[in-house]
Parts: structure tokens; C-alpha cells; sequence
């Protein structure tokens, strides 16, 4: 089944506006001198609503090798954040756990966007658009985690057994 050009408008139009949206959500959330890089956020709010994931599977879901994240789980290990769990049966295994202050530092590192966008909509969006966005924000998830066949540019396959693609849910 092929997308129509409908549907190629709408996902154009998609992009563009959860784009701009990030692009403000990260001014507005400006941190301090230790705040969370957005790859180590990224990796700590998948690790806490997914289920714990081994360094692979992580890395995949930000679309890198796992060589490429070495650096961020070493120094959320050393702030604390997270922890790696040994596989009892596969000692080559690791999997890595948030802690009580890696849940911390991901909801301070999101505070300032989500008081923004709170404060967004409810001073421009009427309560039904507010409900809309509710029910766009479930299917925007799913999306995450249709799976579908690569893409002309390569993209890779979300699988219902392993950590969604693309970036992690909000808090």
C-alpha cells in the first residue's frame, strides 16, 4: 500500500511542526552548568519508559553504533544516573538501569520546556485543541513504533520487541 499525496502532505507538515516545536522546547529549557546533553536525555528517558536496554539496543534506537554512546553511558554512570546490570546467563551482557537520580536529572532537564509548553497551550489552544493534541501525542507514539520497511534514505525497522525508534517520549 502506497502513501497518497495527502499523505505525504501531512507527514511534510508533521516534520515541520514537531521540528519547530523541538527547536523551542530546547530554547526554553535552557539547564545549568550540569545539565543533561539532549543525547544523554534522550538515553535516559528511553531507559525509564521503556524497559531496561543493553547498550545496543540503545544505541540503535538513536540511531548510532553502540561504540558511539560508550562515552555518554560512562558519565551518566558516574553522575549516578544509571546503572549496567550484568546478565546473570550472558556475562558479555549488560543492561542499563536509570536510578532515582538519573529520574531526577531528566525532570529537571525537561522542567523549563514543559512549564513553557504548558503555559502555551493553555493560553492559546481552546480545551478541545488541547484534546486534539492529547489524542495527536498517543498517535505520534504509535507512529514510533509501526514498523515499517527501510526508507530510500536508509532508514532502519522499528520492531515491537525492542525500544521504539526516533527520540524518546516526553516525561
Amino acid at each position: 500500500m502506497r502513501a497518497t499525496d495527502e499523505d505525504t502532505e501531512t507527514a511534510e507538515r508533521l516534520r515541520w511542526g514537531v521540528s519547530r516545536l523541538s527547536s523551542r522546547l530546547r530554547a526554553e529549557q535552557p539547564g545549568n552548568g550540569e545539565s543533561l546533553t539532549r543525547l544523554a536525555a534522550s538515553v535516559l528517558a528511553n531507559v525509564l519508559h521503556g524497559r531496561p536496554s543493553t547498550p545496543t539496543e540503545l544505541a540503535a534506537v538513536e540511531g548510532l553504533q553502540a561504540q558511539s554512546l560508550t562515552r555518554v553511558l560512562n558519565d551518566l554512570e558516574e553522575r549516578g544516573c544509571i546503572i549496567r546490570v550484568r546478565d546473570e546467563q550472558d556475562r558479555r551482557r549488560q543492561e542499563v538501569h536509570i536510578t532515582t537520580k538519573g529520574v531526577d536529572a531528566l525532570r529537571e532537564h525537561v522542567r523549563d520546556g514543559n512549564a513553557w509548553l504548558a503555559a502555551a497551550l493553555h493560553k492559546t489552544l481552546s480545551p478541545t485543541e488541547r484534546g486534539l493534541l492529547r489524542l495527536a501525542a498517543e498517535l505520534m507514539q504509535q507512529l514510533a513504533v509501526s514498523e515499517m520497511p527501510a526508507g530510500p534514505a536508509g532508514g532502519r525497522t522499528a520492531h515491537a520487541d525492542n525500544a521504539p525508534e526516533g527520540a524518546a517520549p516526553a516525561l
